[in-house]
C-alpha cells in the first residue's frame, strides 16, 4: 500500500467519523424557542394572512434538522424592526395540503409573498444579510 492511500483512508476515516459526530450532535439539539412576532399559520389562515404586504413564510417541520438551524435567524429578522417583511411559518406535516398547493418539495423553504402573490423563494439553510438583501428587492 502506498504512503498516499494510506493518508487518503485516514482522511476519510476522520471526516467520516466526524459526520456521524455532527449528525447526532443536530439530531439532540432543541429547537429554538419561537418569537413571538413570528405569524403561525394554518390552512384557514394563510391566505389573509399573506394577502397584504410582504410575507416572507417559512415551510418547515419539527424532525427537519436544516429547519431547527434557521430558526435563530427567523427570529432575529422578525425581532428586526428595520426588516421589510413580516415572518410567518406553516408546519408542513401538519398543512400537507398548503405546501403542496405552493409544489413545496424540500424543507426549509421560505417564500416570499408579496400581495398574496409569490414573488420569491429560498430552499435550504440562508443566512441572515441574504435574506435582508433578497426582501429588500420587493420593498418598493
Amino acid at each position: 500500500m502506498s504512503i498516499t492511500l494510506i493518508i487518503i483512508s485516514a482522511l476519510l476515516t476522520v471526516f467520516i467519523i466526524y459526520m456521524i459526530y455532527s449528525f447526532r450532535r443536530m439530531k439532540n439539539m432543541a429547537a429554538v424557542p419561537e418569537s413571538e412576532k413570528i405569524l403561525t399559520l394554518t390552512d384557514k389562515n394563510f391566505q389573509n394572512q399573506t394577502k397584504k404586504g410582504l410575507v416572507m413564510v417559512d415551510f418547515w417541520a419539527e424532525w427537519c434538522m436544516p429547519c431547527k438551524v434557521m430558526g435563530p435567524v427567523l427570529n432575529e429578522l422578525a425581532e428586526d424592526q428595520n426588516f421589510k417583511a413580516t415572518v410567518a411559518k406553516l408546519n408542513v406535516d401538519h398543512y400537507q395540503p398548503v405546501s403542496r398547493q405552493f409544489g413545496v418539495r424540500g424543507i426549509p423553504t421560505l417564500i416570499l409573498f408579496k400581495d398574496g402573490k409569490e414573488v420569491d423563494r429560498f430552499t435550504g439553510v440562508k443566512p441572515k444579510d441574504f435574506l435582508i438583501k433578497q426582501v429588500s428587492k420587493h420593498a418598493v
